[in-house]
């Protein structure tokens, strides 16, 4: 629709590559914290907690220091399904939030837009329409097994429309809160669930009610109706001290652990699919990029919204699934009981998570893994029934609340990325964006 257009490499003030730094320090060298692409879309959520630090050349650091309105755009890496050529909008809140200077990483680039000659927020969403639509996939190449996004091919070749600058302006100013949006409720969602386990460890790891009645205190913060359900002694019990009255039973009777399905044995039939759950779409929270395999597998390997999936070897991870349905791979569990709430095997899987990551780094192999006897070896303190009972009023509105968000976030991501083509072509103005926008609010 637009007329004017230019070559992405003439909007350019400055492109270059990325350092990895050392990981030690040492003289001629500054601490910094280095932006992966497998690190794009957590920091697109919201999330800097798995930025690198890593020890940068102080003039290379000068010349490659990230600044608001750069965009990166990941060079190697990619997989089946997630081709390379992914990008990120650098933020002020990015740089602030992480306080220390920021370089993207060797395996990616970044783009200095020239505001005069483009909005670079504009350019950003124009880059991750090519993304979606797969023009970015047609300069990939395949090198000794790695995938290699054929930067300067792509920036020398490709016509970015330019529409006139108000409508540029309008563009981002219409996808940034929702962007921002997506952000918050992935951020509510982490305080949700640091308050959930900060609890489960209070009552049911450190049993501090009972240490409190103990010591003849009320326990802070807790009405007397549930200070009532406590003990007020610890005694002795396979795993140490225990609340009176409790039992300790191996984390495989408080919940079962189905593992998954090798798919392959289920090739995909016409359009009655689902997207296969690995390890990678847990780590990401999101199907999009999966393969797929047929509807037709059983019932119990059916992964559907609010399941639990834990993987048990090469990332450990436990986390509740908000990626919609799917079919569960092999090396993960999807966990349920017929005896207990939810939140509490998911809880009690997490505490005992650190444990798992350990026994599997230790282990003599390329992927690390945990057997089936350390979920028995694992064990947990189980209040009585109506301890529990009273507990499931706390903690089964955290959940239900983490879930609402995180099924709240795809959803306008989702909403996001089909209006996004239309937006930027002019098709729908952008106020009609903004009226679906409100509606879905």
């Amino acid at each position: 629709m637009w007329s004017d257009r230019a070559l992405l490499c003439d909007l350019l003030e400055v492109t270059k590559d990325g350092e990895w730094g050392s990981d030690v320090p040492g003289p001629g060298l500054a601490e910094a914290r280095v932006i992966r692409g497998t690190d794009f879309p957590a920091v697109r959520d919201g999330d800097y907690s798995a930025i690198p630090s890593r020890f940068i050349d102080v003039q290379l650091l000068e010349r490659k220091r990230l600044q608001a309105g750069d965009i990166l755009i990941e060079t190697a890496g990619g997989s089946k399904g997630r081709p390379t050529g992914r990008t990120m909008l650098v933020t002020d809140d990015l740089l602030k939030c992480i306080g220390l200077p920021a370089v993207c990483a060797s395996f990616a680039r970044f783009l200095r837009p020239d505001p005069v000659k483009v909005v670079p927020e504009y350019l950003f969403w124009w880059l991750q329409e090519m993304y979606l639509t797969g023009h970015m996939e047609q300069h990939q190449v395949q090198h000794t097994g790695i995938a290699r996004f054929q930067y300067t091919r792509f920036a020398e070749r490709m016509w970015v429309p330019l529409p006139p600058r108000s409508h540029q302006v309008l563009v981002a100013d219409t996808l940034r809160p929702l962007e921002q949006q997506i952000v918050v409720l992935h951020r509510m969602n982490q305080a949700l669930e640091d308050m959930a386990q900060a609890l489960f460890r209070s009552w049911f790891v450190d049993f501090e009610p009972v240490q409190a009645k103990a010591e003849g205190r009320h326990p802070k913060g807790m009405e007397s109706e549930t200070s009532a359900l406590f003990p007020s002694r610890l005694v002795k019990s396979e795993m140490g001290e225990i609340p009176e009255g409790w039992k300790a039973l191996p984390l495989d009777q408080i919940a079962t652990f189905r593992n998954g399905l090798a798919l392959q044995k289920y090739p995909p039939v016409d359009d009655r699919n689902l997207p296969v759950i690995k390890i990678a779409q847990l780590r990401r929270g999101s199907a999009d990029d999966a393969d797929l395999a047929s509807a037709d597998v059983p019932a119990e390997y059916v992964v559907r919204d609010g399941d639990i999936l834990f993987s048990w070897s090469g990332s450990l991870l436990v986390s509740m699934w908000a990626g919609g349905a799917g079919a569960l791979n092999q090396h993960l569990f999807k966990v349920t009981s017929a005896s207990y709430p939810k939140w509490f095997y998911f809880l009690s899987c997490r505490n005992h998570l650190p444990e798992f990551q350990r026994i599997a780094q230790a282990k003599a192999t390329t992927m690390g893994h945990i057997q089936r006897h350390h979920l028995t070896d694992a064990l947990v303190a189980v209040p009585t029934a109506q301890l529990l009972k009273a507990a499931n009023q706390l903690f089964e509105p955290l959940l239900g609340r983490w879930l609402s968000n995180a099924l709240e976030a795809r959803t306008l991501a989702q909403l996001r990325d089909s209006l996004l083509p239309k937006i930027l072509s002019g098709e729908i103005q952008v106020r009609d964006a903004e009226a679906k926008l409100a509606a879905q609010a």
